[in-house]
């Protein structure tokens, strides 16, 4: 085997795992909402166990309803009634020989004010009436206006801190409260010690109340779990001695750490947890006996040095499970932005770890770990750390759906997509647009047994991702575009490349079906100058059929792909400046984002205006009206970039329509979307074509 390390036996404690592949506490937002595992979430933990996966952790499971709910549709081990259901899903996961620990988990300072003291009967009322949930979620926008008054319930903490990120109302738990969650902690972990799961985790890391405890920035009680070290110690100390004491010591515990907060990489050295003390912390946790250290790092205040955007290089932060492996002598687990079986093996090798943690992989691709043993490496579908899964999961949490993949159109889904239809019988599609959605649809109608036959413009496969991997740190979009290819040729599709679609040579085909995946083009906007020589859009400066080199160059729009180009003519000696219409940069735009690009544009000096619009360009200016006053400003320019958004291609459809009757339009040519929504178009439509 050529992966022999991350395929040989591990242990944690008594627990003999078949290989080092760990799935970690990743929250899908899939259980039900009394907090029992739901079918949905079952078949996506099943998914990925007989998939050959060693060790199975679960999401964030709640220990206390009254201030310790996360999100609506968690796992929960507050009461005994919770016993029985979670006991079934166990079997469920062990019948595959994957193992199953449960992680605890207390929000802390990063919940919602809305969960706060209304959970409990909320819960309650929904299992009396199935129904209530749709109304409940029909509120959660008025409720969320009340909360931003200042008279929802708070949230606790250690200490009155209030989180940066969430922004909640925040108050200290009573020295009563927190021996009480002690005791929370204590009985949860009995309870699934009852279910027969093979262990435990606690939840001391990414800012949430364990780490808050531990952490100086927020800890600031004047009481015996707060001050020293030793304090901020106790809470932990003391929930591992009650497990041991209620569970027997045969009965192992993990605990996810946050070794460094990594405040000073936001600007703001000296707060918070650091490396050296983060090590101390571990040294601290083998004494008290705990089985496992699962090493990671940050909170929501710095959240992209645990939640990592594309930016980030596998392996940055291995140096974190290395020096906690150096100082303990129990098991290391870890994550490290891990993303082949190459880069897993070569960090166990180098005594990085002992165990490897795959979360987003395992979203992209449940069959990572299987697909891995048995050297298939190229039919791994990568992650590519676009954020889509956590940035879908905070739209739809709110709406009690679950989160999404960019690249895995089956998330949350396994079970209604386990069986396609295989009833192509080689009957022929034709597929113009060898784009995501092209692709993805090929792969599924392949798969079905269908003849696709990919009609590609171009020389080479991605459509627009062909822009996207363009800018700086925007390698990993190449990945996706590769991985569809070859999912989509080895199901069958044929791809020709350098060839325009027209009616004539699709009728030649005589097809079953078409597909139109054409994609989309920039927007030009109608203002005075636009057709300028120095003038161009995104996609231009993108595919390189423009070069500007050392000019002073406006974008005109700050969306990502705006400030994605504005970065790449940075980096190639521009001086630029970013309008935006909009009140601030890059509205609309997931946070993590924001947070991981404007740093590296401002360290090129970038401008930026914000409130204004283009009304004209001239030869060497632009001028710029103000969306308050209607104030004109003018700036100097030699270039002008335009970033105003993209528009559906989709006149050949048009053309094609009155030919075939079986003509879909899918992905950007029919609705402007982003790398999930052509994935999923794609699969979606070629799933339930007739």
């Amino acid at each position: 085997m050529r992966y022999q390390l991350l395929f040989s036996e591990g242990r944690i404690g008594n627990v003999i795992l078949r290989n080092r592949v760990v799935l970690p506490p990743l929250e899908v937002g899939m259980a039900n909402f009394d907090g029992t595992p739901s079918e949905q979430l079952i078949a996506y933990y099943e998914e990925r166990a007989k998939n050959g996966l060693g060790l199975l952790m679960t999401g964030i499971t709640r220990v206390n309803e009254r201030h310790g709910a996360g999100l609506p549709r968690q796992l929960a081990m507050t009461s005994d009634r919770h016993i029985e259901p979670f006991a079934r899903m166990v079997e469920r996961v062990h019948r595959h020989g994957t193992k199953i620990f449960c992680q605890l988990h207390h929000p802390g300072r990063q919940s919602n004010s809305l969960m706060i003291g209304s959970w409990p009967l909320m819960e309650r009322i929904g299992r009396l009436w199935p129904g209530y949930w749709k109304h409940f979620f029909k509120l959660v926008p008025a409720a969320e206006k009340f909360a931003k008054t200042g008279l929802a319930p708070a949230v606790v903490a250690p200490s009155a801190i209030a989180c940066e990120y969430s922004k909640q109302k925040t108050r200290a738990l009573s020295n009563r409260e927190v021996r009480s969650l002690i005791g929370d902690f204590v009985r949860a972990a009995r309870r699934v010690q009852q279910t027969r799961a093979d262990g435990v985790e606690l939840h001391a890391a990414h800012g949430y109340l364990i780490q808050q405890f531990l952490s100086p920035r927020t800890n600031r009680r004047t009481d015996e779990y707060g001050g020293s070290f030793e304090n901020r110690m106790r809470f932990i100390l003391e929930i591992i001695r009650g497990i041991r004491g209620l569970c027997g010591p045969d009965f192992p515990i993990i605990v996810r750490l946050a070794v460094d907060e990594y405040y000073r990489s936001i600007g703001k050295p000296g707060l918070g947890i650091e490396l050296a003390q983060g090590v101390e912390i571990a040294r601290r946790l083998e004494q008290a006996g705990v089985d496992a250290l699962d090493v990671s790092s940050a909170n929501y205040e710095t959240m992209n040095y645990w939640l990592e955007p594309a930016s980030f290089e596998p392996g940055w932060r291995k140096n974190l499970a290395r020096a906690v492996k150096e100082k303990v002598g129990i098991p290391v687990l870890a994550a490290n932005v891990i993303r082949s079986p190459e880069q897993a093996e070569a960090q166990l090798q180098g005594g990085c770890q002992d165990f490897v943690c795959l979360g987003r992989p395992h979203l992209a691709d449940p069959a990572w770990s299987g697909k891995a043993a048995l050297g298939r490496e190229q039919d791994i579908r990568r992650c590519i750390s676009c954020l889509w899964c956590f940035e879908s999961f905070l739209t739809n949490a709110a709406r009690g759906e679950t989160l999404e993949c960019a690249v895995n159109p089956r998330l949350g889904r396994e079970r209604e997509t386990a069986d396609p239809l295989k009833n192509g019988a080689g009957r022929v599609v034709v597929i113009i647009g060898a784009g995501p959605a092209g692709l993805s649809a090929a792969e599924i109608l392949g798969l079905r047994g269908f003849k696709p036959i990919v009609l590609e413009k171009n020389a080479f496969v991605g459509g627009q991702l062909q822009l996207a991997n363009k800018p700086p740190k925007k390698e990993k979009i190449n990945w996706c575009f590769a991985d569809l290819e070859h999912a989509a040729v080895q199901n069958g599709a044929e791809i020709r490349f350098n060839t325009e679609a027209t009616p004539a040579l699709v009728r030649a085909f005589a097809p079953y079906a078409v597909m139109v995946a054409t994609g989309a083009k920039a927007v030009v906007p109608p203002v005075e100058g636009v057709h300028l020589p120095h003038v161009c859009t995104v996609t231009e400066i993108l595919n390189g059929a423009i070069r500007v080199k050392n000019q002073r160059v406006a974008v005109i729009g700050s969306g990502m792909t705006g400030l994605e180009t504005a970065e790449k003519l940075a980096e190639e000696g521009n001086r630029v400046l970013v309008v935006e219409m909009m009140d601030q940069i890059a509205p609309g735009v997931h946070l993590q984002h924001v947070d991981d690009i404007l740093p590296r544009l401002k360290a090129y000096a970038t401008d930026f205006i914000t409130g204004h619009k283009l009304v004209q360009i001239l030869a060497d200016a632009i001028f710029l009206e103000s969306a308050a006053g209607g104030k004109r400003r003018e700036e100097k320019t030699d270039a002008v970039v335009l970033s105003v958004g993209v528009q559906s291609n989709n006149a050949l459809a048009a053309a094609l329509q009155s030919h075939f009757p079986r003509l879909c339009v899918i992905g950007d040519a029919r609705k402007v979307g982003r790398i999930p929504q052509a994935v999923r178009d794609g699969f979606d439509t070629a799933w339930n074509l007739m």
